[in-house]
């Protein structure tokens, strides 16, 4: 490990203990103030799906925020640093896709399954239990996995700046993540995704202005490029066009980009909390959310990698680089480029930076992992096989049952990878290998109706089995041996990756044919949202009084009356709504798959591909351009992801800030006033009616399928 540490230990104590403690507090008084003010009352659909009213511009900032991982900014820059600037494309380009095809995914989930809170309700109710229990397994197994490589990334780098004992950064770092997350749920997580990539957004930019433009060590485009190129010539890298770090064509560095593909898929598509956004969404928000956030995810890997990674090398030979030689293999791998390079163009302030961006990052998708944990524990366990008939009370208690326990067993075996010299970019190219035999399956589920219960039942741990084997068979017999460097070499997690995700292009198809399924999707139908009386008359408790002085409305009736007269309205406005938005949602699934289609043609063959095939070598003036380019696009995500979300909320931050002066001005009662006189404004009242025309839906539309079915008879 880097032994520079150019920062106190107490520097890792106060970002990891005080501003997450910061941080944690903030999310609860926010959760607070949503419920005072929009009356926004937790109940268990409430916690995990957020109402599904979730507008396009938070759905994008959130999808960016759980994207944004540890191994975003730390992996994508020791690929730059390794292969070149076509780390960061392939990086980039390679987990874009996935985000955006997720996209058709989510509709038809949405289209099927109005009431859906998981991908595995799905499974349980077409396959039985034991398809269940076993996508069960790979839900949780991708959850840990992603878990584990964030805190032991991130311990890493904590470790190597400031010298702070890495368990005690594992463990203190999922505290305030624990609190939050089970105090104000998906939404609460939702809220801390919009200001951890505010942050980070922030952060990365300084660092791209001072790299680029200002620092006295580089500034210069043209300055990088020759240093670079020099850098290149007294170190070629071995397979790129002309041992060059400014070629798209890398042997190297094209085996990482299937490989990142590969786990990509595992990690999204399997992942339970992408699933969660969806279903948090409003309807007529989920594909453009999924597929703007894709693109405005795209150049936060490409735009930090390409800055840090290539800054590293131009920096590396130079009097400001912290160490006296270059990062070992185990550094580069434990994602150690970033760090050093903070620290050699900025100083502790680097380092600083560095180490805020970092726990953002970490704390952000991991508070994404505890509510996905919490989903999959609360509603396909403890509902599903404990206690069919659980109150929201009781699953809101299982849901924060879960959430602890997930956090203190993962910080627990982080701990121990850390200290058993497991590093992060080994994790990461086990994703694919141990996840993506699931992916087919699980898609088929709702994409096609014919495939069998064999198939979906045998194929996830067929082809795990089977990528296991050949990794290990091909570590052998290309490498001697089978040991921890040798099964991380390029054609030895390459050839796993592969088996992984192509395995079951066979085994689906052979399994099902043997006995095609030829499943009803109205089934689906039978999964109904649970309504929780206790939020209404939690409502009118909060809201009656014996009469009110409103010359707007009858003197001496009950406010809720009043309450219930305008609810009684909206029902019958929002039953058009929903089934608008229906129709919108069937309109919109191929218009998505077209622009999905497209989107991953560009990305994964139009872009690289005639540059990789020509080993075109960048020249100074394409060079400037291409860093241009990512400025340009880095900027339309600042606009995507911070400033369109706040115009899409301005009606209820603004009914947040009029609620907190009237308090502070001791003019409480005009907030129910308020709240009296829009009860269409309330969270709560939209909220209940969303379900309970949800539940009307699919009760009508499962009768007259039953109905048609008996005529038939």
């Amino acid at each position: 490990m880097s032994t520079f540490d150019p920062l106190p230990e107490g520097a890792g104590y106060a970002v990891v203990v005080g501003l997450g403690s910061v941080f944690a507090i903030g999310m609860i008084f926010t959760t607070f103030f949503l419920k005072r003010y929009a009356k926004e009352i937790m109940t268990s659909e409430e916690f995990t799906t957020c109402g599904r009213t979730v507008k396009t511009g938070l759905v994008s900032c959130a999808i960016v925020s759980s994207w944004t991982w540890s191994a975003t900014l730390l992996t994508s820059t020791t690929q730059v640093y390794s292969n070149g600037i076509s780390g960061g494309l392939y990086y980039a380009s390679g987990a874009t896709v996935q985000i955006a095809l997720f996209a058709c995914l989510a509709i038809k989930v949405k289209l099927r399954c109005p009431n859906a809170r998981t991908y595995l309700e799905l499974i349980y109710v077409r396959y039985g239990k034991i398809t269940h229990m076993i996508f069960i397994t790979w839900g949780l197994l991708t959850n840990t996995m992603v878990t584990a490589m964030l805190l032991t990334g991130g311990a890493s780098v904590v470790t190597s700046l400031t010298n702070m004992n890495a368990a005690a950064a594992c463990i203190l770092t999922v505290i305030p993540c624990c609190a939050y997350a089970s105090f104000g749920g998906l939404k609460s997580v939702i809220l801390g995704d919009y200001v951890h990539t505010v942050i980070m957004l922030g952060i990365m930019l300084s660092f791209g202005f001072i790299t680029w433009v200002t620092s006295h060590k580089l500034g210069s485009i043209d300055l990088i490029y020759d240093l670079v190129m020099e850098y290149a010539m007294e170190n070629p890298k071995e397979g790129n066009a002309g041992g060059s770090y400014l070629t798209i064509k890398s042997q190297s560095g094209g085996i990482f980009f299937i490989i990142n593909i590969i786990s990509a898929f595992g990690t999204v598509f399997l992942d339970q909390g992408y699933l969660n956004k969806a279903i948090s969404a409003d309807p007529k928000s989920t594909y453009k959310g999924y597929i703007l956030g894709g693109l405005a995810w795209w150049p936060i890997p490409c735009f930090i990698s390409v800055t840090a990674g290539l800054g590293a090398l131009a920096l590396e030979r130079t009097e400001y680089w912290p160490l006296s030689r270059a990062l070992s293999p185990d550094e580069v791998a434990s994602g150690l480029v970033l760090p050093t390079f903070a620290v050699a163009l900025m100083g502790k302030s680097g380092g600083v930076l560095t180490l805020l961006m970092l726990f953002m990052a970490i704390t952000s998708a991991f508070s994404a992992q505890l509510i996905s944990v919490s989903s999959i524990i609360t509603y396909d366990v403890y509902k599903t096989y404990i206690n069919p008939k659980a109150s929201g009370k009781n699953l809101i208690r299982a849901s924060h049952i879960a959430i602890v326990s997930f956090a203190i067993l993962l910080s627990g075996f982080s701990i121990m990878l850390y200290y058993v010299k497991v590093s992060m970019g080994y994790l990461f190219t086990l994703l694919g290998i141990v996840l993506s035999s699931g992916v087919i399956p699980m898609v088929c589920t709702i994409l096609w109706n014919k495939q069998s219960w064999m198939a979906a039942t045998f194929t996830p741990p067929i082809g795990t089995l089977l990528a296991i084997t050949f990794w290990l068979v091909v570590t052998k017999l290309k490498y001697g041996s089978v040991t921890y460097d040798n099964t991380f070499q390029d054609f030895s997690v390459l050839t796993g990756n592969c088996v992984a995700l192509l395995c079951p292009i066979i085994t689906v198809p052979l399994l099902t044919y043997l006995k095609p399924q030829n499943f009803d999707w109205d089934r689906f139908l039978i999964i109904k949202r649970v309504i929780e009386e206790g939020e209404v008359k939690e409502l009118e408790k909060d809201l009656e009084e014996d009469t009110t002085t409103d010359n707007s409305l009858q003197k001496g009736v009950p406010i809720h009356t009043n309450v219930s007269i305008k609810t009684n309205d909206l029902i019958e406005l929002n039953r058009e709504q929903f089934m608008e938005e229906r129709k919108i949602l069937a309109k919109a699934f191929k218009r998505c798959v077209v622009t999905c289609i497209t989107l991953t043609i560009s990305l994964l063959v139009l872009w690289p591909m005639p540059m990789y095939g020509t080993s075109y070598i960048f020249s100074k003036p394409f060079f400037r351009g291409w860093i241009i380019v990512l400025f340009i696009w880095l900027f339309f995500t600042i606009f995507m992801v911070v400033i369109y979300p706040i115009w899409e909320s301005r009606r209820t931050l603004n009914i947040i800030v009029k609620g907190i002066y009237w308090d502070l001005s001791g003019q409480s009662h005009k907030v129910k006033e308020w709240q009296i006189r829009h009860p269409e404004e309330l969270h709560v009242i939209n909220s209940q009616i969303n379900d309970q025309l949800a539940n009307e839906f699919t009760s009508i539309t499962s009768q007259i399928r039953y109905n048609n079915d008996i005529e038939k008879k």
